[in-house]
């Protein structure tokens, strides 16, 4: 009748969704004031101006039929030209029109590619901590998921855990930087060790392997940090990129693969991306919305809301016993834990109206996420039930 693993994914919703449900049912029975809800990474400020003028010139001024008409699989080409004409000024790296595939956010981008990549048997790595729905996506596209470790002080990558679980088998290392549970930035001295780690396994096992940026969050950073461009330090890379956070249209789930042209075999690659869309039906992008990022190429809300906000709870936190990994980028914060179970230590922050992701989801024990894209008021207004939770332990 049906599939026992999808029955088994859809009745296992991911523990953030939970949280965030659990919070709107609260919010229902004591009023959303009273709720401190962390849970889910939802951008909590305005677009830019330039979006709302871009989607009323947009309406006013194209004819309805081709503004909300198809556009060709992989996208319309002239927001492939912009794409890639922005990749190139912005970041000096090549990836042609042709190697650009326009997605519904990043979750599409990075399905389509691992679905555009596996092969029988194949193995793709990340760092813990990571994204939860990377084990879904590259279990559900046939291959094996693996975790190598980060370290355990500041969370960069570990590479010497990493080139032990690479394997002939593996296809692919999964990077998320800025990363998402921790904000951690990989530093540029890092990731031109990883890339000469690759290219050594990779000549190694006697085929490329394939690095994926999956980076939602790359202009969310704070100060003078730099996120290095992967295609500028690793041929055989494939960019996955959303402006859900960037431009703060979560909902409106538009984006792009990004294929470098060094990449070997790249035509091969891409076609086998456009096959992959196709047969997930992931063939033209909304519409609307790859026409208004066209004219809001390397456009970002005001992150300064973020950084404020980080800022506030990371002293205030800090200053109350909690040890607390001071994130680069993103709008998360990573908590140590007030005791060991991560679990019990979320279920005990409840009994303060306090919505925070455990982390054992997240592949590594003892902490807890804290998603700070929220109004600087319920910032503010937490930092109560925060100081109490802290005494509770002492």
């Amino acid at each position: 009748m049906f599939s026992e693993k999808m029955h088994a994914l859809g009745t296992s919703p991911s523990v953030i969704r939970d949280l965030f449900e659990y919070g709107n049912k609260r919010k229902a029975e004591i009023g959303a004031d009273k709720v401190f809800d962390f849970s889910i990474g939802n951008p909590s400020v305005e677009p830019p101006e330039i979006v709302k003028e871009t989607i009323e010139k947009l309406l006013n001024e194209s004819d309805g039929v081709s503004l909300h008409g198809y556009t060709s699989g992989p996208g319309d080409m002239s927001v492939r030209m912009a794409v890639s004409d922005y990749i190139e000024k912005t970041h000096g790296a090549k990836a042609s029109p042709n190697h650009i595939y326009m997605t519904c956010g990043a979750a599409a981008s990075l399905t389509v590619t691992l679905g555009a990549l596996c092969e029988d048997g194949d193995e793709f790595i990340t760092f813990a901590p990571y994204f939860p729905e990377y084990r879904v996506f590259v279990e559900s596209a046939g291959a094996v998921f693996k975790a190598a470790k980060s370290d355990k002080n500041d969370l960069q990558p570990d590479l010497a855990s990493l080139e032990d679980l690479i394997m002939p088998h593996t296809k692919g290392i999964i990077l998320n930087s800025p990363n998402n549970p921790s904000g951690v930035v990989v530093s540029e001295e890092n990731i031109i060790k990883l890339c000469e780690l690759l290219k050594k396994k990779s000549a190694e096992i006697g085929h490329p392997i394939v690095l994926i940026s999956d980076e939602p969050y790359r202009e969310l950073v704070y100060g003078d940090v730099k996120v290095p461009y992967l295609m500028n330090y690793y041929d055989d890379t494939i960019v996955c990129y959303s402006y859900s956070k960037s431009l703060s249209l979560p909902g409106e789930r538009i984006g792009y693969i990004a294929v470098s042209d060094k990449m070997t075999g790249a035509d091969d690659v891409f076609f086998a991306i456009c096959g992959s869309g196709r047969s997930m039906g992931y063939v033209c992008a909304p519409s609307l919305f790859q026409r208004v990022i066209k004219e809001c190429q390397g456009m970002t809300s005001d992150i300064s809301v973020y950084e404020k906000n980080r800022t506030i709870l990371l002293n205030a936190l800090t200053s109350y016993g909690y040890r607390c990994l001071s994130p680069d980028g993103a709008f998360y914060l990573f908590v140590e834990a007030l005791e060991k179970d991560a679990k019990a230590f979320s279920e005990k922050a409840k009994e303060y109206e306090l919505l925070l992701v455990p982390s054992d989801s997240f592949g590594v024990e003892g902490f807890v996420r804290i998603s700070y894209c929220v109004s600087t008021e319920q910032i503010e207004n937490s930092l109560p039930a925060f100081e109490a939770l802290a005494k509770a332990y002492k």
